[in-house]
């Protein structure tokens, strides 16, 4: 199962009643968070989920309502006693980012493993997380994310026995290796069934709606997107390159994903005139995300 949180829901700057967006992943007990404003810890900590296990830190751009929540979360993980390395992944210019903002905390005790990744689609395995990145349209270079649980396909007794595979390699070929016995070598689809689906959350703030973004998100269990108006302001975002929750709605549509969650909404924007009607008559099962709200997504059969 995947869990997710939506740690934060606003856009800019955190108000008294909502911290900014970002997202927080929970898999097979290990934690991957995109983005880090200011207050994300503090949300963070009001979760519940803990610190120690998280791995990886992905941010989608660097404007300041993403990224200045880092030197305090670094600060607490080294006050927690971490030891192990924090990956942290970003569009051109990580390191520079990371450099300057750490400045205020030098002594942390942990390494920083910083992946800076090209500004082109790709895709990247770290840990236990499978991650998929796009570039979308924002004033500065900006991702959007996937994150997906991968299932392994069934065992399958009948089909290794059929292709004469010695049982005692069975548990080696189940979990993806191949083995070389005699000048035989034994494969994992000689005992495997076909691949089944696994979880896919998508994950897109910042930027206007493209194609690429359409297939990128196709068929996702989650879709969390920003909504930074709900009333069509279109040049208003068409300027600044954010996205109305009503163009979120028609990529959630397009791509065929199962539910979306709204997010990234205007200071301008309280939370009592976030009225979504108008928008679930474009794509029905879209939620105006509220702080720390979640969800578990379990495997299908």
């Amino acid at each position: 199962m995947l869990d997710i949180c939506l740690l934060g829901t606003g856009g800019m700057l955190p108000l008294p009643e909502r911290f900014l967006t970002a997202m927080l992943a929970r898999y097979n007990g290990r934690k991957l968070l995109i983005d880090c404003g200011e207050g994300t810890q503090v949300t963070m900590k009001l979760l519940g989920w803990g610190y120690k296990t998280l791995d990886v830190l992905c941010f989608t751009h660097y404007h300041g309502d993403h990224v200045t929540g880092l030197p305090g979360l670094l600060l607490t993980l080294g006050n927690a006693g971490r030891q192990e390395p924090l990956t942290i992944i970003g569009p051109p210019g990580l390191k520079k980012i990371v450099d300057g903002l750490t400045v205020v905390c030098r002594d942390i005790t942990f390494d920083l493993n910083l992946i800076e990744l090209p500004y082109e689609k790709q895709e990247l395995v770290v840990g236990e997380f499978h991650i998929s990145v796009l570039p979308v349209p924002h004033k500065v270079p900006c991702f959007a994310y996937t994150v997906e649980g991968k299932r392994q396909p069934k065992f399958v007794v009948d089909k290794a026995k059929e292709n004469k595979v010695p049982q005692k390699y069975w548990k080696m070929l189940q979990l993806g290796n191949e083995v070389a016995e005699d000048g035989k070598v034994y494969t994992p689809d000689m005992v495997l069934g076909e691949a089944r689906k696994g979880i896919k959350v998508s994950y897109c703030t910042d930027c206007r709606p493209i194609d690429a973004l359409t297939t990128f998100v196709q068929d996702a269990d989650l879709f969390i997107c920003e909504g930074m108006y709900i009333e069509d302001e279109l040049e208003q975002v068409k300027k600044y390159k954010h996205m109305l929750a009503s163009e979120a709605a028609r990529v959630a549509k397009a791509g065929n994903v199962k539910e979306l969650w709204l997010t990234h909404f205007s200071p301008a924007v309280p939370n009592s005139k976030i009225d979504i009607t108008n928008i679930k008559e474009i794509f029905a099962n879209t939620i105006a995300g509220k702080d720390r709200m979640t969800k578990t997504i379990g495997f299908e059969e």
